[in-house]
């Protein structure tokens, strides 16, 4: 199992909690918080990317090392 370890919540504890298959987790003060997921997932990214392409602010910040044709 290497570095991870698993809980199991049931799943009634997780409806009264609000929460879906995404959740956030934190850690405060030592104690692990769950928390309801306020956002999906890469909420945003495409229109920071779009903001960022229009900026110019889009450049690879590590050279691409599969230029040319790469076959897979």
């Amino acid at each position: 199992m290497g570095d991870f370890r698993r809980i199991r919540i049931p799943k009634t504890i997780l409806e009264q909690c609000e929460m879906t298959d995404v959740v956030e987790l934190t850690v405060r003060g030592g104690q692990i918080v769950l928390s309801a997921a306020q956002k999906q997932p890469r909420d945003g990214w495409r229109e920071e990317a779009a903001r960022m392409a229009a900026a110019g602010d889009d450049d690879l910040l590590i050279p691409d090392v599969f230029e040319g044709d790469v076959t897979v």
